[in-house]
């Protein structure tokens, strides 16, 4: 199937007529074409938003409110046929975009739908000088948001869904690996009769459409998840024109596990908070340090659980683990587990690729766990994006502080104990932006998300969204005593 570009509510060929091919990763084979954007694309997408922009940032909140809410009610309303799309492009199983992807993206919409009828501004009253401050929050105008690959609807919606409701104008580019669920969106604004020029979405490569976005001078802030590297180059080129920048980028996220937790549950959780998704999930915890008393009968259920997760097509109801999302991706978690025996590290469970019957052209790769004993080894410093994970034991406190530490990323981590002091010491001293106990994934959306160090800069979520989205002005009133 082609798709369009989705620029002024209207469904429109790339101007220079380039267009890229389209993979599903579960076949390994091209299934539609998409626009490779240019410039020129990037410029009609933003005089539509411009042009839309005065009378959308004077619409009523209650009207951007009714709105949004009625996209995520036709969201959920084509939950079926967004999930199948999701699947195709992806590689994810059908029944994870089904329970997980789809009913999110919904979930985006209405909450921003709720959240902006609930944002408010602060007012001071200067007691001595007769006078009144107060704040307005001021949509920006025209904004870019870029999104990636791995949850392609849930983050592309958790981008442009407080945009709007805060009353700016978007120029979109969801990856162009997994471009069809936000086309499809396209057709849901549409329905829900959002105005023209207020969303506009156009596909293509990050060198060429995400960089006219980022570097377009009147696109005045840049919400961007994706990889690190990319991350920096964006911010090289968008810094030095003082855009706003919100950059969520990648992580290494420590899975920490102490002798006194609730062993059972802490199995399950840490099976699922490796593999969900293909371990293609920024929040994955992908390095995993286990107590030393505990680490051989961690090693051993461990292995065993992870041996019982089926690979398959994921079209199929008992598929735990689909494909990759595209060759060169499964090219690289290959590399990786090279490069992880070339340094010592032990494959104790899976890292080889997978061949399906009837579908021996796809990306599938097992379900993988590498012992390490060193911390610097690369594949507990570099971001691999896959189903792999390391395991590694601690002897006490500060050593699993250390270790987890002890990478450049900072985006989340994961406790298992049961003591309420050591929870508090190391909830306080994990450099992560967000500290999972006893839980994983558990997100509650009024919450700031994103992390430190290089996992990125700024927050989303909840109003530290609606925040970026808008510019804070200052009015004081003085008035006779």
């Amino acid at each position: 199937m082609n798709i369009k570009n989705y620029i002024n509510a209207e469904f429109v060929n790339p101007i220079d007529e380039k267009y890229l091919d389209n993979y599903n990763p579960s076949i390994g084979k091209v299934y539609g074409q998409i626009p490779n954007s240019s410039k020129e694309d990037v410029e009609t997408a933003y005089r539509a938003a411009a042009k839309a922009f005065p009378k959308w940032s004077a619409t009523s909140l209650e009207e951007r409110s009714k709105i949004l809410s009625k996209i995520a009610y036709l969201i959920l309303g084509k939950l079926d046929v967004l999930a199948e799309a999701e699947s195709k492009d992806n590689g994810k199983p059908i029944s994870l975009a089904k329970s997980v992807d789809i009913p999110r993206a919904a979930s985006n919409f209405q909450f921003f739908a709720n959240a902006i009828t609930q944002f408010s501004s602060e007012a001071h009253e200067s007691v001595g000088f007769n006078a009144v401050n107060f704040t307005l929050r001021q949509p920006i105008g025209v904004v870019g948001c870029i999104s990636p690959w791995n949850l392609p609807l849930y983050l592309f919606t958790w981008k442009i869904a407080p945009a709007m409701a805060a009353g700016n104008c978007v120029v979109a580019k969801p990856s162009e690996i997994t471009p069809m669920t936000a086309f499809l969106l396209g057709e849901i604004c549409n329905e829900a009769g959002l105005p023209k020029g207020v969303l506009n979405i156009v596909h293509g490569l990050g060198t060429t459409t995400g960089q006219a976005i980022v570097a377009h001078p009147n696109i005045k802030a840049i919400s961007f998840t994706g990889g690190t590297k990319t991350g920096a180059h964006i911010a090289s080129i968008a810094a030095p024109m003082f855009k706003k920048l919100s950059l969520e980028l990648g992580g290494k996220n420590p899975n920490i596990i102490f002798a006194d937790c609730d062993y059972e549950k802490m199995l399950a959780t840490t099976v699922r908070s490796s593999f969900s998704n293909q371990g293609q999930i920024c929040l994955c915890g992908s390095r995993i340090l286990i107590e030393e008393k505990i680490y051989d009968q961690f090693k051993k259920d461990f292995i065993k659980k992870v041996k019982q997760l089926n690979v398959d097509h994921p079209s199929k109801s008992n598929s735990d683990i689909g494909a990759l999302v595209s060759k060169e991706h499964l090219e690289k978690i290959e590399s990786y587990i090279e490069i992880a025996e070339n340094e010592g590290g032990k494959i104790v469970c899976g890292g080889l690729e997978v061949t399906i019957p009837g579908f021996e052209n796809g990306y599938y790769f097992q379900p993988t766990i590498i012992e390490v004993t060193d911390n610097s080894c690369r594949v507990n410093q570099e971001e691999i994006f896959g189903p792999v994970v390391t395991i590694m034991s601690f002897k006490t406190d500060e050593e699993a502080l250390i270790l987890a530490n002890d990478t450049k990323y900072g985006l989340s981590s994961t406790i298992w104990t049961n003591n309420l002091n050591r929870t508090m010491q190391f909830s306080k001293q994990l450099q992560t932006g967000i500290v999972w106990v006893n839980t994983w994934m558990l997100r509650d959306l009024r919450t700031p998300f994103g992390g430190i160090k290089d996992s990125g800069v700024g927050r989303e979520g909840g109003f530290e969204a609606l925040r970026f989205f808008t510019e804070p002005k200052n009015v004081c009133i003085k008035f006779p005593s």
